[in-house]
């Protein structure tokens, strides 16, 4: 193993702010703790919680690495004591609890997962963070079951995407909303029955015709306010609305006569505050269950775009435009 350099570049959040605000640094390596291993970066996902963290309203958790970025794609650079899981020079893609915007990242060694047969680092980067929060959010937490039905909000997002994938590789049904009538038509292609343009359709209208007024079995959604009464109108009897964001506002109104006739559930989870045993479970669910998809090219990376470490200030701005489909990352090895 040859010997880890003392400093790495990163990019760091200098105060609370727009994209300006992200500024390369150069940082001591971190050693791994106990149960820890360190990637030698690759390539590192793009998500709305990085945006969220650069403009102050994201609070970390205690102890973790105050550098944006919440999943990386690498090869084991060291290994702490009690890791036997992984081995120096092992290839890759990995939850992280902060700090993959950087050129070598801590994180669990239960929260890696290996880079799929077939996967260049850039695509394995864009697997982690959305695929845990699907997995969890939607077949955990939402319970999405047998020949049930899913409809997705922001179906062209990264969450958007692996969604639609995933539910389809596990045969169920699948409508998603998009702001354009080409999104619709990338949703379709991924495997949606159909795309709903949310500017100029009403999503409900849509679901109860192609659901003969049954309504959907789970709903995910990443917008919140005024979209939750809506969605509740939308839903099948027992059915499960899980909250991921809350793009559309916190706050909201609703007749909770509709989710006690109907024995509705509304439910939702923030990732990163969730303990290292609890994402270790979900890890070994996605490599036992959904990895195997993943290597047969059932369920694909999409990626919009990529931009070198010093550009991550461009890749907030594609990422708040909300233009892009699919995934963004950064490539840094």
């Amino acid at each position: 193993m040859s010997a880890l350099p003392e400093t790495m570049n990163a990019i760091e959040i200098a105060e609370p702010g727009g994209p300006e605000v992200l500024r390369p640094v150069v940082r001591p390596v971190p050693l791994p703790r106990d149960g820890e291993v360190l990637i030698r970066v690759a390539a590192a996902g793009v998500n709305r919680p990085d945006v969220l963290q650069r403009q102050g309203r994201y609070p970390l958790p205690p102890g973790v690495s105050d550098l944006p970025g919440l999943e990386v794609a690498g090869t084991i650079a060291a290994v702490g004591a009690g890791v036997s899981a992984w081995r120096v020079g092992d290839a890759v893609c990995a939850l992280t609890p902060g700090g993959g915007y950087a050129q070598y990242c801590l994180t669990p060694a239960g929260q890696c997962l290996p880079v799929p047969s077939g996967l260049s680092m850039t695509e394995a980067a864009s697997l982690p963070e959305t695929f845990f929060t699907v997995w969890i959010n939607v077949f955990d937490r939402g319970r999405l079951a047998g020949d049930e039905t899913l409809l997705v909000q922001g179906g062209t997002s990264g969450i958007g995407v692996t969604a639609i994938q995933m539910a389809r590789a596990f045969g169920h049904r699948v409508f998603a909303t998009a702001g354009s009538d080409e999104k619709c038509r990338a949703c379709e292609r991924l495997g949606a029955e159909r795309g709903i343009n949310y500017r100029t359709e009403d999503f409900v209208a849509v679901v109860k015709e192609l659901t003969d007024g049954k309504g959907v079995d789970v709903i995910l959604d990443m917008v919140g306010g005024d979209y939750v009464p809506r969605e509740i109108k939308c839903l099948a009897t027992d059915g499960r609305l899980s909250l991921i964001a809350f793009l559309g506002g916190t706050k909201t109104t609703l007749d909770m006569g509709d989710i006690l006739y109907r024995r509705l559930t509304v439910t939702g989870s923030t990732l990163r505050p969730r303990s290292v045993a609890y994402k270790t479970e979900v890890a070994r669910a996605l490599r036992e269950k959904v990895w195997p998809l993943i290597e047969a090219g059932t369920i694909r990376p999409v990626i919009n775009a990529t931009f070198g470490l010093d550009a991550a200030g461009d890749a907030h701005r594609l990422m708040e435009s909300s233009t892009h489909i699919g995934k963004i990352v950064l490539e840094i090895g």
